[in-house]
């Protein structure tokens, strides 16, 4: 199994249109970006998308323009499944996975696209190209959001997608001890968005869910560059 960050970025992306904040101009003057959070997981050469940002074809282009064979959405903002249109006339529309609210919503957004939904619940492990996959409950008001857990034989990857630090129990125990975390910290220790986490809470909350290894993402333009487990675009991850 192979898992790349294709974007780490909040909804807005870094640098910011127009900011000139010290993060944004170093992005300016050496070209780094943080597109807008989306994973690809590939398995016995078949490809998960994990949320499809506004940032789509530029990630896939930058990774190869590996065929996807499947879509999983975590929740119905934009920056997290607006991309699909991309894949319009250029290869066969993927079968997308999503709570039953998600997808609702998401479909009605693409209802001009064919494509086949798969409804999936929370907590309930689903089987995709050898892999077990349990969508689990977040805490990202007022949208409903989960967030995932990915098993490949003893191998286990988490996944918060956008989250305040204050999760079900249930969801906790099923990101227990994780191999690897993505783990939300969309602004520094001391910032408060009322939606997400900030960076000491991301930590707080890995600790808390003793996470082997772990990355930050859905970070904005505040973060530093050199911020201690900063993910950044076009990391792989191998197992």
């Amino acid at each position: 199994m192979q898992v790349t960050v294709l974007g780490c970025g909040d909804a807005i992306g870094t640098p910011k249109i127009g900011c000139p904040c010290p993060v944004c101009m170093e992005a300016v003057r050496s070209g780094r970006q943080r597109l807008r959070t989306s994973l690809l997981v590939e398995n016995g050469g078949r490809h998960i998308l994990i949320d499809s940002s506004p940032d789509l074809r530029h990630q896939l282009l930058r990774v190869g323009s590996p065929p996807i064979d499947a879509v999983i959405w975590t929740h119905g903002h934009y920056d997290h499944f607006m991309g699909f249109g991309d894949f319009y006339r250029v290869q066969k529309m993927p079968d997308v996975y999503a709570v039953g609210e998600v997808l609702d919503y998401c479909g009605r957004i693409f209802s001009f696209l064919p494509f086949q939904g798969t409804r999936i619940k929370p907590y309930e492990p689903f089987d995709l190209f050898g892999l077990q996959i349990t969508p689990v409950v977040v805490n990202h008001p007022s949208a409903m959001t989960t967030g995932l857990v990915i098993r490949s034989g003893a191998t286990s990857i988490g996944y918060t997608s956008d989250t305040r630090k204050e999760i079900p129990q249930e969801s906790i125990d099923a990101l227990m001890g994780m191999d690897l975390l993505f783990i939300d910290a969309i602004v520094p220790a001391g910032f408060r968005i009322a939606k997400h986490m900030n960076y000491s809470e991301a930590l707080q909350l890995t600790r808390d869910l003793m996470a082997r290894e772990f990355r930050c993402v859905h970070m904005s333009h505040f973060i530093p560059w050199d911020t201690p487990f900063s993910s950044y675009d076009g990391e792989s991850f191998f197992f």
